[in-house]
């Protein structure tokens, strides 16, 4: 029950950097204002990410009474012809689309760019360029930046929320997101990764009406904080249709909610990262540490070969008391690459928390199942003509606890009920093509969609009962041991690029994170501590089934308990 959902990363300053609310925030950019227009003319570009407030921002800006304020969005071709542009991106599919790589101006009308630029031009005083792409707009003399995470955009999403230029607010949710995660997202992490240096202030809008404010100055510092040390990112987490009881108790959550499915606790990508400044919490995506930092975060061979991506995911499948996941299949690299556009896929694993006697994972097919049989009789029941039998065309394997699954991708598998799961795998995370949900419907009443014309074209038919339980099944063995630590390896598969180890860890283990970055999770006992043998950062205190960072640049460090039982480490790299 000591579980963290509110980890902090501490940003010491000697000034005051930190504001809270419109009333503060106001007050220091009127003053930094106020000193600009000494020569006549202020500038200033508030550059927006996609799902930001406009409403609520621009009403606020609005007391700063700009001589002239430009709305980035007038410079937008029609959202007629925006969607046109879009949809070969975004295509029919409720779930997948093709990930965008253009930039904003593939979106813009040149007539009224330069029309915005002519009316900039001409204007004194204060000037206001607000939206996404402000800062492309004209010279700015300040530059505030306006980010949201990912997660809070998701959750506005389903409350009714559009995307950026479009008018879906009552579009199904997914394909929201996927217009999201394919092209907004995208786009708009182009710009921000050219901003770094150069903003003046960073300005968090993910709570409604209660703004936080840092320095340019103490947001970089924060983000170099970050990786100074072991950090963690914050976790969240969100029911669903086979949602289990286990996270309620150990992570300390909603106890009246009827479940919770699946968390993210270290995904860069998604979660966020808290930086404590001056006493006020600010929120920021976590992927702004992989974008400012990534070297020193990622390492340089993983940076090489991944770019300023994060490749490794951790998170949680809760089926305790819960159901079976679907039964599901992930795409191969070339595959990926040719239909949706990205690098490299979602290979995986499940290692197991926790088990009820008589669970199991579902994974590879039987020794005598004939291929046409099994994808006749997924349509089918697709189509509600019968229930799909995966016991007879799919292995179970029983689970216990601290059994690790691989899962390299082609691998037909899911989680059975009454399983925790930690998933380990690679960072492409929506790649999931469902064969079969057992005939229920998701949590918006709504059929879960169902993607075997997908799924056929990738399934790996001779991973079959015995490859699977020599390739895939307890494949665990010692590397080291002595008196302080027992090493094992225990995946993942040599088809998947990442290693994982784990640690029995009797009084304390020494680690290195051999130039790229390392992330763990404490499987367990109660609580240990990350230690530098130098001194190179402060002791950082664990719990049980948090995970946490320690980035490349780290080097050496070591992990102990902190009370006399043994702990359990689960730890992963890219090889």
């Amino acid at each position: 029950m000591n579980y963290c959902k509110n980890p902090v990363v501490e940003v010491p300053t000697e000034q005051i950097q930190a504001w809270r609310g419109y009333g503060d925030i106001l007050s220091v950019l009127g003053a930094a204002i106020r000193s600009c227009l000494d020569k006549g003319k202020c500038i200033l570009a508030v550059e927006t990410y996609p799902g930001v407030d406009d409403k609520e921002l621009t009403e606020a800006l609005s007391a700063l009474s700009p001589s002239l304020f430009v709305d980035m969005r007038d410079g937008l071709c029609s959202k007629e012809e925006y969607r046109k542009r879009i949809y070969p991106f975004m295509t029919d599919d409720r779930v997948f689309g093709y990930m965008y790589n253009g930039t904003l101006a593939d979106f813009q009308d040149a007539d009224r760019m330069e029309a915005l630029r002519q009316r900039v031009a001409e204007a004194t005083g204060l000037v206001i360029v607000y939206g996404v792409g402000a800062v492309g707009l004209a010279q700015p003399d300040m530059i505030v930046y306006a980010d949201m995470a990912r997660w809070e955009i998701q959750q506005r999403f389903r409350k009714g929320m559009p995307n950026y230029h479009t008018d879906n607010e009552n579009e199904d949710n997914l394909k929201k997101f996927k217009q999201g995660y394919f092209l907004e997202w995208r786009v708009a992490d182009k710009i921000k990764r050219g901003l770094y240096d150069s903003m003046d202030y960073y300005l968090d809008t993910n709570r409604p009406q209660d703004p936080r404010m840092i320095t340019g100055a103490a947001f970089r510092d924060g983000l170099r904080q970050a990786v100074s040390g072991p950090f963690r990112t914050v976790p969240y987490f969100d029911p669903g249709v086979w949602g289990g009881q286990w996270m309620k108790q150990v992570c300390g959550l909603d106890p009246k909610k009827k479940n919770f499915a699946w968390s993210f606790d270290g995904v860069p990508e998604e979660n966020s990262i808290y930086l404590e400044v001056n006493d006020i919490l600010v929120e920021s995506p976590a992927i702004n540490v992989v974008f400012y930092c990534p070297q020193a975060l990622l390492g340089t061979r993983v940076y090489e070969r991944f770019g300023a991506e994060y490749p490794i995911r951790f998170d949680f499948l809760d089926t305790m008391e819960g159901q079976n996941l679907s039964l599901q299949v992930h795409p191969l690299t070339s595959y990926i690459r040719e239909q949706f556009g990205m690098q490299y896929t979602q290979d995986e694993s499940y290692y197991i928390m926790d088990a009820k006697e008589g669970a199991h994972v579902y994974l590879g097919v039987k020794e005598d199942v004939c291929p046409e049989d099994m994808i006749r009789d997924l349509r089918r029941a697709a189509e509600g003509e019968i229930l799909f039998d995966a016991d007879k065309y799919v292995n179970q394997f029983p689970a216990k606890k601290h059994d690790h699954f691989l899962i390299p991708a082609g691998t037909i598998h899911c989680s059975g009920s009454d399983c925790m799961v930690l998933e380990i795998s690679a960072t492409p995370y929506i790649f999931t093509m469902k064969l079969w949900d057992w005939g229920r419907l998701g949590l918006d009443g709504k059929p879960r969609p169902i993607h075997i014309d997908h799924g056929e074209k990738v399934i790996q038919w001779d991973r079959r009962t015995n490859w699977v339980r020599d390739n895939l099944v307890d494949q665990a063995y010692t590397v080291a041991e002595d008196e302080h630590c027992t090493e094992e390896h225990t995946g993942l598969h040599e088809l998947e690029f990442i290693e994982t180890r784990r640690y029995t860890i009797r009084t304390a283990c020494a680690l290195d994170t051999a130039g790229t970055v390392n992330m763990l999770n404490l499987v367990e006992g109660t609580v240990a501590v990350i230690e530098s043998p130098t001194g190179a950062f402060a002791p950082y205190e664990v719990h049980y089934a948090e995970t946490f960072i320690v980035p490349a640049a780290v080097g050496q460090y070591t992990i102990r308990s902190l009370t006399e039982e043994p702990i359990k480490v689960i730890r992963a790299y890219v090889r």
